[in-house]
């Protein structure tokens, strides 16, 4: 059975998930938001599965998988029944070469015996998309080409290709290289090229990760989420997605499907906060550059809530009736109908993700004028639109109300539009905004409060809390030592925490009632009580998340209370974030620690 307990692999420009037993079962080809040429993960998972790249050790008995440290590349252990043992290694490659960083959208794969004589089969079996259509297959001597109407996909290896094409069962006596890629020759030994990319590629993500700034504590968990948040960054474009997969249920069988391939503005002040704290400069960089074009873009200020990776705006959603379903929970969904819903907080994103370009002096892209101009367009929307209605960060598809956050990430989008201005010299400018700013700050002061349960509401004039409500003294609404935030983190804790989980929202949405807790809420939880000086259950409940995630490191979007079995889109951006936020905040000081 289908499980989320998943390595990823990728370059920044493509994912694919590997199984415990080093199955390949999703990849999209050759970017993020490609069409799938394995999708085994959201249709079964028998051995007539189309869809796979499978290396299949006869009789196995236990498998081991790990990352080797610091990299994003995979190691899988297989052993069978009488002992007879191999490694399986898999990395995406990505280094530096004629002064460019080569990111090709292929996979290397190597097959090593460790003992006895193990038998293997392989049995690589790509599909055409999301149609499931089966590849017309030629080869020669030492390849395979898969050839379908979106791709064709070419094997180099120096095993037998007969024995691959027919799946027959062999001994694994000597390393087993292949390299499945673009339609095109390698040059050099296959055995070489492994050698050499798989060299090139570990130094990368050694040096990669050797100029993280990291905490004294959970270094080895913080390197793991960071290098998870870069295999989520699009290069190309400097987009960040929110996951490499779609149709993951948050919950079984609930429908909540989503394609998550895309980038959502709401993410990207937190990413960009992330990657400031880690000291991932260029990878925030081209983040930034993304989200400038974005602003650029908004000639008259309204703005999407979610954009695809080349900034593509119509991202129409479809179900496809070919794919069952992870589990066979349906539907599965391409694209993602919140591009054309109205969610005010994008505003308030954009902006204070593109302050950091006004003062952060490492950045060889400063903010000017210019990009200032641009801004005040968004920000008058934001002066505008603070106490409508919208779909709020929660992406209600049914209703639409006042969102507190909504009206908080407006403010805020006044409020550093203030500090920018003055940061220019623009002194009248700079007046303008904060005269905007107080007045919506007042407002949601006043309209959000509910005084009866002695705690700020997740609309205006409501009587329910959203876990969004923890992040307002980062955002700077209010301070942490506002006893109206320690209030409200009283209500949040009555209405939304799950055992040592926080939900979303306890209310009945478009689904019904939501059955998981949101893995990021519980990290916004955590800082909410290290905020509060709290710092010991904040510290308990941090390692209790550390033990949530799967065997590789990683978290999905969502997690089940009651069992811990991990739901939604896998690996999550937000979720990822939030344990680097989190351990960050909780970790000893480098100077302290000794």
């Amino acid at each position: 059975m289908n499980n989320l307990n998943l390595a990823v692999i990728g370059n920044c420009s493509y994912s694919a998930l590997i199984d415990s037993h080093a199955r390949i079962v999703w990849c999209c080809l050759p970017r993020f938001d490609s069409e799938p040429q394995f999708s085994s993960l959201l249709n079964n998972s028998t051995e007539d599965a189309q869809g796979v790249f499978a290396i299949d050790l006869l009789d196995v008995a236990s498998s081991k998988q790990r990352y080797r440290p610091n990299t994003a590349i995979v190691e899988t252990e297989l052993r069978d029944e009488t002992g007879s043992a191999i490694l399986i290694t898999d990395f995406a490659p990505r280094f530096r070469r004629f002064g460019r960083t080569f990111r090709p959208a292929a996979i290397f794969r190597q097959v090593r015996r460790l003992a006895g004589t193990p038998r293997i089969r392989i049995r690589l079996r790509p599909v055409g998309g999301f149609s499931q259509q089966r590849p017309e297959i030629t080869h020669g001597s030492n390849h395979i080409r898969y050839v379908t109407p979106n791709l064709t996909l070419r094997l180099t290896t120096n095993a037998s290709v007969n024995y691959i094409l027919e799946e027959v069962p062999f001994i694994v006596d000597a390393p087993i290289n292949m390299f499945l890629g673009p339609d095109e020759s390698l040059t050099v030994p296959v055995s070489e090229a492994f050698r050499e990319y798989f060299q090139e590629t570990e130094q990368y993500w050694i040096e990669w990760s050797r100029y993280l700034t990291l905490p004294f504590e959970w270094q080895e968990d913080v390197n793991r989420a960071a290098v998870a948040l870069k295999l989520s960054h699009f290069e190309e474009t400097g987009a960040v997605i929110a996951a490499p997969t779609t149709s993951i249920p948050e919950a079984p069988d609930s429908g909540r499907n989503w394609d998550y391939r895309f980038c959502w503005l709401r993410d990207s002040y937190f990413v960009v906060h992330a990657l400031n704290a880690l000291g991932a400069t260029k990878t925030m960089e081209g983040y930034l550059n993304y989200i400038m074009n974005i602003a650029a873009m908004s000639e008259n200020g309204d703005l999407q809530p979610v954009f695809g990776i080349t900034l593509n705006q119509q991202l129409h959603e479809a179900e496809i009736s070919s794919l069952a379903g992870y589990r066979g929970m349906g539907p599965v969904r391409v694209g993602n109908d919140a591009y054309r819903q109205v969610q005010h907080d994008g505003y308030g994103s954009v902006i204070l993700s593109c302050t950091q370009t006004f003062f952060d002096s490492r950045l060889s892209r400063k903010g000017d004028e210019t990009l200032f101009r641009r801004l005040e367009v968004l920000g008058h929307r934001a002066a505008e639109y603070w106490n409508q209605p919208d779909a709020g960060l929660w992406e209600l598809r049914q209703r639409q109300e006042v969102h507190t956050y909504s009206s908080v990430m407006c403010w805020a989008a006044c409020d550093r539009l203030a500090k920018i201005a003055s940061r220019l010299g623009e002194n009248e400018r700079a007046e303008y905004w904060a005269l905007k700013a107080t007045n919506i700050r007042e407002e949601i002061l006043k309209k959000a409060w509910n005084r009866e349960l002695s705690s700020f509401t997740s609309t205006f004039g409501g009587d329910t809390v959203d876990a969004v409500l923890l992040l307002l003294p980062s955002i700077g609404l209010i301070s942490g030592q506002d006893p109206r935030f320690a209030s409200t983190v009283a209500q949040i804790e009555k209405e939304l925490r799950r055992g040592a989980h926080i939900a979303r929202y306890s209310g009945e949405d478009d689904f019904g009632r939501p059955q998981v807790a949101f893995n990021a809420c519980t990290f916004w939880y955590i800082d909410a009580l290290a905020i509060l000086g709290r710092k010991v259950e904040a510290r308990e409940l941090f390692d209790n998340m550390l033990d949530a995630r799967n065997s590789l490191g990683l978290l999905s979007e969502d997690i089940d209370p009651s069992t811990g079995e991990l739901w939604g889109n896998f690996p999550q951006t937000y979720s990822m974030v939030g344990l680097i936020h989190s351990a960050m905040k909780l970790s000893k000081s480098w100077e302290d620690a000794f």
